[in-house]
């Protein structure tokens, strides 16, 4: 019986030690967590000239975008991120339009780079061995960017409100969802929407291609009756030979919009095929936003709309007769750094009596590294008109670094 005594009571003993030192352990892993924060930075100079003819006055802009943040390091998978954005025009070289913050309105044509200083990103995160969850003010970008972007172009980046979760099923299959309850556009605070955002995108990979299908539902919030749905297959991939690598994507979506007054639909497509060939790459491209008789053009108020049909901007919005883009590609490597080429051929999808043909467009880029830190870059648009806008000229000169 005493020995039974003792054993009780070194148990006791050591249950008692276990539970006073279990909060100090705790706080430990708190403290360690805490300790191995990273702190980002991120400097982001850039000029950019647009002429357009029309009676606006030419812009210029020099703008310096500048994201500061800090990053902790896991707790039992938990840690958290903030990040602040600022975005100042320096030198005085501010001549240019942000029409929704009202700067300049009606005076200059239009450079979507507004004087702001906001929250960029603000959020927690839990993260496991196959998920990865995140709550609060978070940047998402899906696939190309083509139906949900970053805009990062800007300097102003597009982020969302809400919660998001990404699963990885298997080694092959990944699932993404996200509810958004409010859109942080690129125009500061101007542009912002409540809303009732679900973005669904589920993915299957393997070694010649990913298969990805999505729905994107969209909702502003603002006591009107109105939606936005987007459902499609996308399959992308490449495949490589003794001559060359293969490239290859093929795309549809089917779209409906709503509001209290109208409902439309509207089709997507997308095809490109290119190849790599001694490190050069030459890509076709068709893409087609469609039109519901000519009333409603298929679109995309998520994207990184810069990115696609043509760098001068004329289509950020799809004219209601639809768009088609026959688009040809050419890039390598050369003097150190990237070439791009890009000729657009633009046509109205359900062409009008005065709108068929939408103009064409010759884009160029090149990118370089330099001292390992920076990176330069020069960028051209040249858009001529024929049924729509005008003829519009854009030029860009950047220099960036981040530690």
């Amino acid at each position: 019986m005493k020995m039974a005594a003792k054993i009780s009571t070194r148990a006791i003993l050591s249950i008692g030690i276990a539970m006073a030192l279990a909060p100090i352990a705790q706080a430990a892993d708190w403290y360690e967590a805490l300790s191995d924060i990273k702190a980002s930075a991120d400097f982001y100079l850039r000029y950019e000239g647009a002429s357009q003819d029309n009676a606006l006055s030419d812009a210029n802009a020099l703008t310096l975008r500048t994201f500061a943040g800090i990053e902790s390091g896991e707790y039992n998978g938990f840690s958290f991120k903030v990040e602040m954005e600022d975005s100042r025009i320096v030198l005085g070289q501010g001549d240019y339009t942000v029409g929704p913050t009202g700067y300049n309105v009606g005076e200059y044509s239009v450079i979507a780079d507004p004087e702001t200083t906001e929250l960029d990103q603000a959020y927690i995160q839990y993260r496991s061995d196959n998920i990865k969850i995140k709550a609060g003010r978070q940047v998402i970008a899906l696939d190309t960017h083509r139906f949900i972007g970053s805009v990062a172009w800007r300097q102003d980046r597009q982020t969302f409100d809400g919660i998001s979760v990404n699963y990885k099923v298997s080694d092959n299959i990944n699932a993404f969802y996200a509810y958004v309850n409010q859109r942080n556009r690129i125009f500061a605070e101007a542009a912002d929407f409540d809303s009732k955002d679900h973005f669904l995108n589920v993915s299957y990979s393997n070694n010649i291609g990913k298969l990805t299908a999505y729905a994107y539902l969209l909702e502003i919030d603002n006591d009107t009756d109105n939606a936005l749905d987007t459902y499609g297959i996308r399959y992308a991939g490449s495949y490589s030979t003794d001559s060359a690598k293969w490239l290859y994507t093929a795309e549809v979506a089917k779209q409906s919009s709503e509001n209290a007054t109208n409902d439309f639909d509207a089709n997507y497509l997308l095809l490109e095929a290119g190849a790599v060939v001694s490190g050069v790459t030459a890509k076709l491209g068709y893409e087609v936003l469609g039109s519901d008789n000519g009333n409603y053009g298929f679109a995309t108020p998520l994207a990184t709309l810069h990115k696609f049909n043509g760098w001068s901007d004329q289509f950020l919005g799809t004219p209601a007769q639809g768009l088609k883009d026959l688009s040809a590609t050419i890039s390598a490597k050369f003097a150190g750094g990237k070439w791009t080429a890009i000729y657009h051929q633009f046509d109205a999808d359900e062409a009008s009596l005065a709108i068929d043909d939408l103009g064409s467009e010759i884009n160029l880029l090149y990118t370089t590294k330099v001292a390992e830190r920076f990176n330069l870059g020069v960028k051209y648009a040249n858009y001529s008109a024929d049924d729509f806008s005008v003829d519009t000229d854009r030029v860009w000169v950047w220099v960036s670094t981040k530690f």
